[in-house]
């Protein structure tokens, strides 16, 4: 009996004890389990822009209504020539000789943003260039025919002008103020798809590209510092609105990146502060007012650090400097890197070039540099490309053309050295009046028809208002005085 209870209690005792250590563990795995934070789980269905809280219907309907689509027709020309070349057996039927026959008229189309409302458009110059015939279409289906009131190749811009009031247009935005990771819209017309509106966001800023083509021999060169975007562009956007959500225009569409001809992920708008500043210039002057530092650039890579032993690896060094040039005269230095204008980074030639072509000669920008290790800030005067601080005009420039040349002001030193009160130096020549008339590179023009010549402005002027024989004097660095004539 005894041992029956014994028995009993022990079961009992037994499962207390089994009881109470369940109740601990389940005590410590409940507490471990608790303090374990679990990380959301999203299924891969994201609507992206729309989970994100953007919405981009105001800046579709901002801008859509002020993006056209430009048609372009450019006739057929005739050309000179045998298509059989020397066959003798064609051309005993078909004829030999130097026959005329005519290309088939090409058509081609693009974009244009309305920037005024009285029928301002900017669009690129590679979409109307060559073109005979400009239609442009409105997102209300009314056409018209455009007139090209000027463009530019260095930047691939283009202003044309029709004949309407009241028109919707869109507002410039700053592209200062784009940020890589901002939502932004493309709207235009790709493959004739009109009134296409994509979005996306900025990937990078301050791309070089390649897309514009220089002429160095015509003295064309490229500005090139795109922004770069996911949202998809394709043939026909070229010339259409980049828009940030609040609808302002922040860059003109213009390449993309693709061995396929078709969007493969990057497109690439051109900054609306260029935009803006090319369009004015083309408006009030006919042309382009291009500011020029007077220096010989180069980006700063691994190997320059080592080269040059510089501590930064980041902005642009300044390889050399022109006499008597903008930077000179601001007091900046060969080996000085160039870190911001106006407050704003410099790590690339592309954005160097970006704010230098905002602004026009004889505008004043701040500069800031790293020398030796030390930064300065200084005051910079940007010049023309003749050195001086003066507009060229569009007739000024077409008279310099026809002299087939390219001048730079003369320094003090020169002047003293060489005892003369001004001049303009001539430093390349190209086929033109001045090659022609025997004149060798390096000449200093001191008149023309024995009135002082103080500028290239003043040449300029001469030119446009003279008919008949011109009288230049001048002399060589050399002391060497020479006089030239030519005909008008």
């Amino acid at each position: 009996m005894n041992k029956t209870k014994n028995l009993f209690f022990a079961a009992i005792l037994g499962g207390f004890t089994a009881f109470g250590l369940m109740k601990f563990t389940q005590k410590n795995e409940v507490s471990y389990n608790t303090n374990f934070e679990r990380t959301p789980i999203h299924l891969a269905t994201s609507t992206g822009a729309a989970n994100a809280g953007i919405d981009f219907t105001k800046a579709a309907e901002m801008s859509i209504h002020a993006v056209v689509h430009i048609k372009c027709v450019t006739n057929a020309k005739p050309i000179q020539g045998n298509p059989f070349g020397n066959d003798p057996f064609q051309n005993f039927f078909f004829g030999g000789g130097q026959p005329q026959f005519q290309t088939q008229p090409q058509q081609s189309s693009g974009s244009g943003v309305i920037i005024s409302e009285d029928g301002y458009i900017a669009t690129n110059n590679h979409v109307v260039n060559n073109a005979d015939k400009i239609e442009v279409i409105l997102n209300n289906n009314k056409s018209y025919t455009a007139e090209v009131i000027g463009k530019d190749p260095t930047t691939d811009l283009a202003l044309l002008k029709i004949n309407e009031k009241g028109l919707p247009f869109i507002s410039y935005g700053n592209s200062d103020d784009v940020k890589i990771g901002e939502w932004v819209l493309a709207v235009g017309n790709p493959f004739n798809l009109t009134s296409t509106v994509t979005a996306g966001i900025i990937s990078a800023k301050g791309r070089n590209i390649n897309a514009i083509e220089a002429n160095q021999d015509k003295g064309n060169y490229s500005i090139e510092s795109f922004i770069q975007t996911d949202a998809a562009v394709n043939p026909g956007n070229s010339g259409g609105a980049l828009v940030n959500t609040e609808g302002q225009l922040i860059g003109i569409n213009t390449a993309i990146a693709s061995n396929t001809g078709s969007y493969t992920g990057y497109s690439f708008a051109i900054p609306v502060n260029i935009v803006r500043k090319v369009m004015n210039d083309i408006h009030d002057f006919g042309n382009v007012q291009r500011a020029f530092l007077g220096i010989s650039i180069r980006d700063i890579d691994a190997k320059m650090q080592e080269e040059k032993n510089l501590k930064m690896s980041q902005g642009v060094y300044i390889a050399g400097l022109t006499d008597g040039g903008a930077a000179e005269s601001a007091g900046l230095r060969e080996g000085d890197i160039i870190t911001k204008i106006n407050g704003n980074n410099i790590k690339s030639t592309p954005e160097l070039q970006e704010q230098i072509s905002s602004y026009r000669p004889g505008e004043k920008v701040a500069v800031t540099i790293n020398r030796d290790g030390e930064e300065k800030n200084l005051e910079m005067t940007l010049r023309n490309k003749n050195g001086e601080t003066g507009i060229i005009k569009l007739a000024s420039e077409k008279s310099l053309s026809m002299l087939g040349a390219s001048f730079e002001s003369v320094s003090a030193n020169d002047l003293k050295k060489l005892k003369i009160d001004s001049g303009i130096k001539v430093i390349k020549l190209n086929n033109g009046k001045l090659a022609s008339s025997g004149i060798r590179e390096g000449f200093i023009i001191t008149s023309i028809d024995k009135k002082p010549v103080t500028s290239v402005n003043d040449l300029a002027s001469y030119i446009e208002n003279k008919s008949g024989g011109v009288l230049l004097e001048g002399v060589y660095p050399n002391g060497v005085k020479g006089y030239y004539g030519f005909g008008l």
